[in-house]
C-alpha cells in the first residue's frame, strides 16, 4: 500500500477515535468547590458548565464580592480540570500519528 493510502487510513482512524472521545468527554464531569463547600461547580469535559450550587448560608448581601470570587474560583478550577482531562484524552487519539517528513 502506498504511503498516501496508509496516511489516509491512519487519518480516518484518528478522526473516528476523536469523535468517540469528544462524545465521551461531553458526558464526563468534574467538580470543584470553594469556601469550604459553599460553592460547588460541575463542569463537563467538553468545556461547558453543567451546574453551580450555592449554599444558602453563603448568601449574605454584604459578602457579595466574596461569593462572586468563590464562584469564579470554583468555575475556573472545574474548567481547568475538564481541560486537562480533555487534553489527555485527545492526546491518546493523536499518539502515534506520524506525518511523513515531520
Amino acid at each position: 500500500m502506498s504511503s498516501i493510502g496508509k496516511l489516509m487510513k491512519q487519518a480516518a482512524r484518528m478522526q473516528q477515535q476523536m469523535e468517540q472521545i469528544q462524545a465521551s468527554l461531553a458526558a464526563r464531569t468534574v467538580e470543584a468547590t470553594t469556601g469550604g463547600g459553599a460553592v460547588k461547580v460541575v463542569a463537563k469535559c467538553d468545556g461547558t458548565i453543567a451546574s453551580i450550587k450555592i449554599d444558602p448560608q453563603a448568601l449574605n448581601p454584604s459578602d457579595a464580592q466574596l461569593l462572586e470570587d468563590m464562584i469564579l474560583s470554583a468555575t475556573n478550577q472545574a474548567l481547568s480540570q475538564a481541560k486537562d482531562i480533555s487534553n489527555a484524552e485527545m492526546g491518546k487519539a493523536t499518539q502515534g500519528f506520524s506525518l511523513p517528513g515531520m
